[in-house]
């Protein structure tokens, strides 16, 4: 994109920090939500991670707005959720106009009930000015940095890590040294044209058009507003922004040329609404968008990463580009938390590309067809929570002749509102919540505890019946969710589940499971 901050602030010159060159673990180049999402999954960790982002500020404009239901979830566990709820709202039906009214309504982003399995039901809108400003709080509440105004110039690396140059807000360079390097820059990413690895993916037609986030007299707030072009080639749309008096107006007028200044938008608006140039009161942000569609040809690069928009770059159309991002990241951080804090083998990280790889394909394609269908409907299709990782060679599924019904390993682990023995009410969610895994055992399951974890931090041991149960499936959410059948779940830190076996000898073999994401050298129950 094009970008243009109609309404710029002051930029007071920042000194480059004292110790900027101190070694970290990981080093994430850009501060868009893929990039402070994973740095807050690694600082719960305990690890050091720097963020470093060119511009002097966080970035402006609402851009992409829609939070699915799965990153909901992701946004639970990383402390995000009660924020994220408060700054959103739901998307309003779409009104359409012609001739000075509203003659047609109809709801492209639909509405759900939240169900025991799935406790977030609908898309959250909220401003992506506002998603960084709460992902940067969330970051410094954990104690983690962000350096504004610096920018990664170049990198080398070697067997035991990353040294990039960075140029501080004072012009001045330096080295940083980390284990690992992580470009969430974006779709021109720096990092990815260093490495050499190109992109490749459909052709989009031609074109372009306005994005702006303005201020507007005489529309109503609770429509999505539609005004179509002639012979529907093109339409100008108004979203408005949920908690805020502003407005997102994409305009595409095939054979114009967008104008991004703050007269051209307000002539682009007046030309194709029935909208007064003086009801646009206030442009803030615009930008120049043209369409493209296109996946890395590589996710890795020995210890460099692509994440995000670095990796793909997909239509906005079905609203997947941010969700794939945050999504990259939540499937990264916990592997690189395993491999720094906790002795995994490297080849551990190798299972990133191989998993999320084929999701970037899966979306990319959904989302090009929609592009190319000129839909703007999103169902629950487009929820992400039927993602999962079946293929990957982390997952482990040893019982014979599952259910459909029954979560697979490699699946999302399901939620279920429990209670605890004393009556208390619980979810599951809650005890999958912080980056340790979970054995979730169905049934009156004997463990035994040799060769498993004794910390919490790090494995936490859920038992449904029995003596010694922690939690009581009292309205049989527990049964619905995962089958009748007795069984023992391992679920990974990102609540996906790694493996899954029959009760029958089922402990023995969860420790030994559990070793391929600890090493020999760190074995957990030592």
């Amino acid at each position: 994109m094009e970008l243009n901050a109609v309404k710029e602030t002051s930029a007071v010159p920042l000194p480059t920090p004292e110790g900027a060159g101190a070694p970290v673990d990981v080093l994430i180049s850009g501060a868009g939500p893929t990039g402070l999402a994973l740095a807050i999954d690694l600082t719960r960790r305990g690890l050091r991670a720097l963020v470093v982002e060119r511009q002097r500020t966080l970035s402006p404009g609402a851009r992409g707005t829609g939070h699915q239901p799965r990153s909901l979830e992701v946004y639970d566990d990383l402390g995000l959720l009660d924020a994220v709820e408060a700054a959103g709202g739901l998307y309003p039906e779409i009104g359409v106009w012609r001739d000075g009214r509203i003659v047609k309504t109809f709801r492209a982003v639909e509405r759900y009930e939240p169900t025991p399995a799935a406790p977030y039901a609908n898309t959250v809108m909220v401003p992506l000015f506002r998603t960084v400003e709460l992902f940067h709080t969330r970051l410094r509440e954990l104690g983690g940095e962000l350096r504004f105004g610096t920018e990664l110039t170049t990198f080398t690396q070697d067997a035991d890590g990353v040294t990039a140059v960075l140029r501080g807000p004072d012009g001045a360079a330096y080295p940083v040294r980390a284990r690992y390097l992580v470009a969430a820059d974006g779709g021109r990413s720096t990092v990815r044209h260093t490495l050499g690895i190109t992109m490749s993916g459909p052709s989009l037609e031609e074109g372009a058009a306005l994005l702006a986030d303005v201020r507007v007299e005489g529309l109503d707030r609770d429509h999505w507003h539609r005004w179509p072009l002639p012979e529907e080639q093109g339409a100008v749309w108004m979203l408005p922004l949920a908690r805020t008096d502003l407005f997102q107006a994409f305009v595409i007028a095939p054979g114009e040329t967008p104008d991004p200044s703050e007269a051209g938008t307000r002539a682009a608006l007046a030309r194709h609404t029935h909208l007064a140039p003086e009801q646009i009161r206030e442009v803030l942000w615009t930008s120049v968008y043209r369409p493209r569609a296109a996946r890395a040809d590589a996710f890795r690069a020995g210890r460099v990463f692509l994440t995000g928009d670095a990796a793909h770059i997909h239509s906005p159309a079905g609203g997947q580009g941010l969700n794939t991002g945050v999504q990259d990241a939540y499937n990264l951080g916990w592997k690189l938390g395993q491999v720094l804090r906790h002795g995994a083998p490297a080849t551990l990280l190798d299972s990133y590309e191989a998993e999320r790889r084929p999701i970037a394909d899966d979306i990319l394609a959904t989302s090009t067809r929609l592009h190319r269908a000129r839909s703007w409907r999103r169902d629950r299709d487009l929820h992400q929570l039927g993602i999962g990782y079946r293929d990957s060679p982390l997952t482990q599924e040893l019982r014979p002749h599952v259910p459909d019904t029954t979560p697979h390993a490699g699946d999302r682990a399901p939620d279920a509102p429990c209670t605890t023995p004393g009556g208390a009410p619980v979810r599951l969610f809650d005890l999958l919540r912080g980056p340790h895994f979970t054995l979730l055992a169905l049934g009156d399951i004997e463990l035994d505890a040799a060769g498993l974890p004794t910390d919490p931090a790090v494995l936490r041991t859920v038992r449904t019946e029995g003596p010694a149960a922690d939690l009581l499936d009292t309205h049989g959410h527990l049964r619905a969710a995962y089958g009748p059948d007795p069984a023992l779940y391992l679920i990974r830190p990102d609540g996906y589940i790694a493996w899954a076996a029959p009760a029958e000898g089922a402990a023995g073999r969860a420790a030994k499971a559990l070793r391929s994401f600890f090493g020999e050298e760190a074995h957990p129950g030592r």
